[in-house]
């Protein structure tokens, strides 16, 4: 009877092991705002404690996401003061500081008043942490050891926009892919992990701003990196940079990343006009709407900037005006569209058969994941929140404007 119940634990340890995931990157481990994570929580409140492991202030601004690799999150801001632009690292059980770097000293860009002077989310292996941030005029990416020791710092191309900068490094391989769209000669570049050397460099020719973090995906037989942006829809050799495919428009600028289910891209996002559009990969050259596109809806409901997310059968995003809508992943067809908020800048995550939505005042809408609209929590932080929300071993990491906030039960 002992041996079976040691038998027992062991195996329950293990499922509980394996469901336990790092959040390592923009968007998790997937690069798509889903989580494996089990025992997660559905309610919170910041007033009461309710389900808050603990709440520590943040010293410096910025709407970048934290990166969580075991015990150590990582997070950067912008000190105004210096200025310059910081990396943080803290210890994931107490919201301790463990260290904190100045990347580098630069005055302060031009931005959008929705962006921040650090919103680009770092990227960790385990091994390094990955860093961008905007130098003057020049992209600057930097790689740093888990004790807040420098690696390597390189600014490998321009970059101009009077929006300001985001771009979250993605790690593939042995690279970090970083996208470089901005109102010049835009790019795509490819980075040694080790050595910070440039792998590849691919040009992006329409010279338009975008701010979209691709994802990667093997899909008809080939491994694609898509994203949005530069007027266009398109997918690259990750491992080259080579184009397999791309579509025009179906608008200039791009801020969402996408997302992949059933086979089929999902994008969203775009100015002047926004869109929603379900793409078939499996194309060569040029693609058409009519070729390759099995549906399309345009402006209402209609995210720009938070990024979408889907699960089960179902594609899920939210406008940036709080309008929030589940659609059939394969059709298209509309499930619902209601308002959850006043406004949202943060993206979409999703785990355990639930969906939640976090908008800038700090409240996160928890959906259950199906056809109808089904609120199972409204969650409030107590303050503005212009990030997206981690998830790792059984818990949330929001930044909010003030505080990074862990949330469990």
């Amino acid at each position: 009877m002992k041996l079976s119940m040691f038998a027992l634990l062991a195996v329950l340890l293990t499922e509980s092991v394996a469901c336990a995931e790092n959040w390592p990157c923009w968007r998790g481990p997937r690069g798509d705002g889903t989580s494996l994570e089990t025992n997660l929580p559905i309610e919170w409140d910041a007033a009461t404690g309710k389900n808050i492991v603990w709440k520590v202030p943040v010293p410096y601004g910025g709407h970048s996401s934290p990166a969580v690799w075991g015990d150590t999150i990582f997070i950067t801001g912008a000190d105004e003061t210096k200025p310059r632009r910081m990396l943080m690292a803290l210890d994931r059980k107490s919201g301790k500081l463990l260290w904190e770097v100045d990347v580098e000293d630069a005055p302060l860009e031009k931005k959008h008043k929705l962006n921040s002077w650090a919103s680009g989310t770092p990227a960790t292996d385990g091994k390094l942490v990955y860093v961008t941030f905007l130098d003057e005029k020049e992209m600057l990416v930097a790689a740093y050891d888990f004790a807040g020791k420098q690696q390597w710092k390189v600014k490998p191309g321009v970059f101009s926009s009077v929006h300001g900068y985001c771009s979250c490094p993605v790690l593939f391989e042995g690279t970090v892919i970083i996208n470089g769209d901005h109102d010049g000669d835009a790019y795509i570049v490819a980075l040694d992990r080790e050595k910070g050397t440039t792998v590849w460099k691919t040009p992006r020719e329409n010279r338009t701003r975008s701010y979209c973090t691709p994802i990667i995906r093997d899909l008809g037989g080939r491994t694609q990196m898509i994203l949005s942006g530069s007027k266009c829809v398109a997918s690259y050799d990750p491992r080259t940079g080579k184009r397999h495919w791309i579509l025009d428009g179906p608008t200039e600028q791009f801020v969402a990343s996408p997302v992949e289910n059933k086979g089929l891209i999902f994008i969203t996002g775009g100015f002047p006009d926004k869109h929603i559009i379900a793409i078939d990969p499996t194309g060569s050259g040029k693609i058409t709407e009519s070729s390759h596109v099995k549906w399309h809806h345009l402006n209402k409901g209609v995210s720009y900037v938070p990024s979408p997310v889907a699960a089960g059968d179902f594609f899920y995003c939210v406008a940036d005006g709080g309008i929030g809508g589940c659609y059939d992943a394969v059709t298209g067809d509309i499930k619902w569209q209601e308002r959850l908020g006043r406004h949202h800048s943060g993206s979409l995550v999703a785990a355990e058969g639930r969906v939640y939505f976090l908008d800038d005042d700090g409240i996160t809408h928890v959906l259950k994941v199906g056809p109808t609209f089904e609120v199972l929590a409204t969650n409030k932080l107590g303050e503005e929140a212009y990030s997206s929300p981690a998830i790792s071993q059984g818990q949330f990491l929001i930044r909010g404007e003030k505080h990074l906030f862990c949330i469990g039960k």
